[in-house]
């Protein structure tokens, strides 16, 4: 089985090692909007998200998504039904298990763009709805 450096293609942990930059700028400008973080990559058996936050009462559940281009599409628009269905889950289940289910919740992205001049960091407030 052939892996991603055979194929010309980035490595997993170079892959990684941006997934953690992209994060961690995302944190960044979270925290620098007034949100508190909570946990970073909760991992459950619906899936991962990747930065729960409090943003004044709202429990927020961040999707961080980098792209150096928009070859194949822009970082946002990476988040497709599927991907919407599958943070949905893993969001109540977090409620859930947390005892926050009186909370009101959203879902917000933090899309990056990787560039020579510097990375783009934008928030998504309210980016998409929950989806079952």
């Amino acid at each position: 089985m052939a892996d991603a450096r055979s194929t010309g293609g980035p490595s997993r942990s170079a892959n990684r090692v941006k997934g953690i930059k992209g994060e961690d700028a995302a944190v960044a400008c979270l925290k620098k909007e007034g949100y508190r973080i909570i946990e970073r990559n909760y991992r459950c058996r619906y899936g991962e998200i990747d930065i729960i936050a409090m943003d004044k009462q709202d429990v927020a559940f961040v999707e961080v998504k980098g792209r150096e281009s928009d070859i194949f599409g822009s970082p946002e628009e990476a988040i497709g039904a599927d991907k919407q269905k599958k943070i949905s889950r893993t969001a109540l289940r977090y409620l859930q298990e947390r005892g926050l289910t009186d909370h009101n919740a959203r879902f917000d992205v933090v899309a990056i763009r990787f560039t020579p001049q510097g990375n783009r960091v934008t928030l998504i407030r309210n980016a998409f709805d929950l989806s079952l």
